[in-house]
């Protein structure tokens, strides 16, 4: 899975626990006198071309109050992770180091500053938590830089 995708996961889901999605009720049965049935598609509808990297969740995640909860569960409170990418991945048991914050520029598209200096972490930041926010994440403005 991708750095980001790890990130998602651990936000979206609290570390792989992932919430089942709500069942579509079933349709109530239609007597045949008085509606004939329709034909079911041959094809599927097309997929979303431009979908986010991971699927939608069913409801909005508030993203600074899960941050916050897992940060109060912590001893040293989660570090500075409204603003440091490092404290971030830590906080979320992610791996912090200069190789996969690479890799998660890489992901992003994220080049601003040489790979581990101040400007680009904050980048990475700042590109992370724009990216929770399109895939549904309520993410206020105390954690956006």
């Amino acid at each position: 899975m991708s750095v980001f995708g790890n990130i998602l996961n651990k936000i979206f889901h609290r570390g792989g626990e992932a919430k089942p999605a709500p069942a579509a009720p079933a349709p109530a049965p239609v007597p045949q006198a008085t509606a004939p049935a329709q034909p079911a598609p041959a094809t599927p509808p097309p997929a979303q071309t431009n979908a986010p990297l991971s699927s939608q969740p069913a409801q909005s995640v508030d993203v600074g109050a899960v941050l916050q909860a897992m940060a109060e569960m912590k001893p040293d409170h989660g570090g500075n992770y409204k603003t440091s990418i490092v404290d971030l991945l830590k906080l979320l048991d992610l791996d912090s180091s200069l190789s996969a914050r690479k890799e998660l520029a890489e992901e992003l598209n994220v080049h601003a500053g040489d790979h581990g200096s101040a400007e680009q972490n904050i980048a990475l930041h700042r590109a992370v938590m724009d990216k929770l926010a399109e895939n549904g994440g309520i993410v206020p403005d105390s954690l956006r830089n």
